[in-house]
């Protein structure tokens, strides 16, 4: 029951975000973009500068960086850095790799693994980030269409409810 009260309260709280839908809907694309990038502490700061640069919403902005969470950042890492791999022409069974792996897999402190990333060859940070970015640049426009489309339907919603009122 309790369970049910939090998901409406963060429900409410989301169809009530103020701004266009495009803004809105611009916030969550750059969330979602700095969310597939391998920077784990810094993903809202990257997102929410992104917003502020090209006028989205900075709260859809850091809501969309959840898109990274613990639940998945071992896939969000192996797959960076696999399709980084691949588009540098690296081989993907490195050591360093391996290892960073294995920390993210043993839940080990976001700062902590960044700092194996940036310590490990150029070559290794580099397949890590381009792989990031081919990875946000894919999953960042349907986001951008589909939440747009969700805060176009929200709006319009609310219209009708406040036409409704006396």
């Amino acid at each position: 029951m309790i369970f049910s009260r939090e998901i409406r309260y963060y429900y409410l709280r989301f169809i009530r975000l103020r701004g266009e839908p495009d803004e809105l809907a611009l916030g969550m694309a750059f969330g979602v973009f700095a969310g597939m990038m391998p920077i784990m502490p810094f993903q809202i700061v990257f997102a929410v500068a992104l917003a502020i640069l090209f006028k989205g919403s900075k709260i859809t902005a850091a809501l969309g960086t959840w898109s990274s969470n613990p639940l998945n950042w071992y896939f969000l890492y192996s797959y960076s850095y696999k399709i980084g791999a691949f588009i540098l022409g690296l081989n993907k069974k490195d050591a360093v790799f391996s290892s960073i792996m294995t920390a993210v897999r043993s839940g080990e402190q976001p700062l902590i693994i960044v700092k194996t990333i940036i310590g490990s060859s150029t070559t290794l940070v580099s397949a890590f980030v381009l792989g990031g970015l081919v990875m946000g640049i894919v999953s960042a426009p349907p986001v951008y269409f589909l939440f747009l489309y969700i805060f176009k339907n929200i709006k319009i919603w609310r219209e009708s409810r406040k036409a409704r009122r006396p």
